[in-house]
């Protein structure tokens, strides 16, 4: 880790190349002390558009990269970092072509790049999430759906007690089961079958640990909590295909998290009602779970 071994205050980078974006932050930091954030920047890529046939990112996906990497290194050496750390994630590690991609954006960075593991991401994930919120948050369940896979992690200690990812994320999958546009209810339908398969398993081994306390995670994930279980999508043609995608691989959170369906019944504003996604059902149609506090609402 290049961030050891500092007695000065220094100036940090961490370089995170995820499935839908390459985000460079810049922060002050000293021994002992809390880091300031004091430079953010993003570059919004989606790799998951440029996955060929056989799994492969092709070649303008990689020089897409490049710039983004290059762009970044160039404001790195501006904001005069002493160290930057620079990771990858979903889109890289599972590409077919993943060692020359690895290659070339090394030499655009001119330093070693660290590709995480999906459970490494998962397991750095639910450290953030438990650095952030404190002790006092209990058990927390961690589900956080991205462009490339979908990471959980459940436990009470700093570390979770399991962490897993599968490739279940939402840019890969409306790549793979949602190509036209609109997509039709068959699609959806065969996007969810393959989440079931792939949750199925994931799912028993999240049920054998204690409920948690707490949700955290993506707004699509947590949202789906209150607006999909147990429910259909009634008008396929009103949704992007991302969050779409989204949608469809979230309708299993309830399962993983212990977590009841509503009741089988019409609510005004509910998706069978016709109205606007955006509607909001009075507070006797909204399950009691999700009207307590929590800390995924705030």
């Amino acid at each position: 880790m290049p961030f050891t071994g500092y007695s000065r205050p220094v100036r940090l980078g961490v370089l995170d190349i995820g499935s839908n974006t390459v985000h460079l932050l810049a922060a002050n930091a000293h021994p002992g002390g809390r880091p300031t954030a004091t430079t953010s920047d993003r570059t919004v890529l989606r790799l998951m558009r440029f996955l060929t046939a056989d799994g492969a990112i092709s070649e303008d996906g990689i020089r897409a990269l490049e710039a983004a990497v290059t762009r970044a290194r160039e404001i790195a050496a501006a904001e005069s970092v002493d160290a930057l750390l620079a990771t990858a994630t979903s889109a890289v590690r599972e590409a077919r072509n993943g060692d020359e991609v690895i290659a070339r954006i090394e030499a655009a960075l001119g330093q070693s790049l660290q590709v995480l593991g999906g459970q490494a991401e998962a397991e750095l994930t639910y450290l953030a999430v438990r650095r952030w919120f404190g002790w006092a948050a209990g058990r927390i369940m961690l589900l956080d759906i991205g462009g490339g896979s979908f990471e959980f992690a459940a436990g009470a200690e700093e570390t979770p007690e399991l962490a897993a990812s599968v490739p279940l994320g939402a840019g890969r999958m409306t790549v793979q089961f949602l190509p036209d546009d609109p997509p039709g209810l068959e699609a959806v339908e065969r996007l969810r079958e393959h989440a079931r398969g792939v949750l199925a398993p994931l799912a028993e081994q999240f049920r054998a640990l204690p409920k948690p306390d707490h949700i955290v995670g993506s707004s699509k994930a947590i949202r789906s909590l209150a607006t999909l279980a147990g429910r259909r999508v009634a008008s396929v043609p009103s949704y992007d295909r991302v969050e779409l995608a989204k949608d469809s691989l979230a309708a299993w959170i309830p399962r993983l998290a212990k977590i009841p369906p509503p009741p089988a019944r019409s609510c005004p504003g509910s998706p069978r009602t016709g109205r606007s996604r955006s509607s909001r059902p009075p507070s006797s149609c909204t399950p009691r779970w999700r009207r307590s506090r929590s800390m995924c609402s705030r």
